[in-house]
């Protein structure tokens, strides 16, 4: 199966389910912004008009501003179709996923006792959940705990157990009511 970049027209893949792309081009607009506002300081203050300044600052804000969403896009873009869930450059199938646990009674920044999910690996390349995005604890074959993460969690958690279904987590409960769960989390 030869790489497929994503957006390439050639061989459509499986309609996604949930797509964050990580990080908006719309950043790098921050270059000529900085690049106008040096020109306007310059003029305004009287001294004259040396156009090193703001090309400098067009070049050094835009090209640092277009590496950091460049990475962003790498490593934070979520994608989840019927056959995978990618976090990053990670690709794991939806099959290998047993189930998707409830949502934490405590944040991992409230210093309490935390789920047990909560302190496994995080999905993707990166150390941990990437700032920003709330991670969503996901069962995997082999009694493996995982961390997905996302932005938008609750759609990406919805998403999860929509494929998931014999599986509890938000919303209605995919579950008749009438049996029990007592351990909270996913069953095998």
């Amino acid at each position: 199966m030869a790489f497929q970049q994503a957006g390439d027209p050639a061989e459509p893949g499986p309609a996604p389910l949930f797509v964050e792309k990580g990080a908006s081009w719309l950043w790098v607009l921050a270059g000529p912004a900085a690049a106008i506002a040096m020109l306007m300081i310059q003029v305004s203050s009287g001294n004259g008009y040396n156009p090193l300044v703001p090309v400098t600052f067009l070049v050094v804000v835009t090209g640092f501003l277009a590496i950091q969403v460049k990475a962003a896009r790498i490593h934070t873009a979520v994608v989840l179709t019927e056959q995978t869930l990618q976090q990053g450059t990670e690709t794991l199938r939806v099959a290998d996923i047993v189930g998707v646990y409830p949502p934490p009674e405590n944040s991992v920044r409230s210093g309490r006792k935390l789920e047990k999910w909560q302190t496994a690996r995080a999905l993707g390349e990166l150390s941990g959940v990437p700032r920003g995005r709330t991670g969503i604890g996901l069962r995997l074959t082999e009694q493996r705990n995982v961390q997905a993460w996302a932005r938008n969690h609750r759609g990406l958690r919805a998403a999860l157990v929509a494929l998931k279904q014999e599986y509890t987590g938000s919303g209605a409960p995919p579950h008749s009511l009438d049996e029990p769960n007592d351990d909270g989390g996913p069953r095998p």
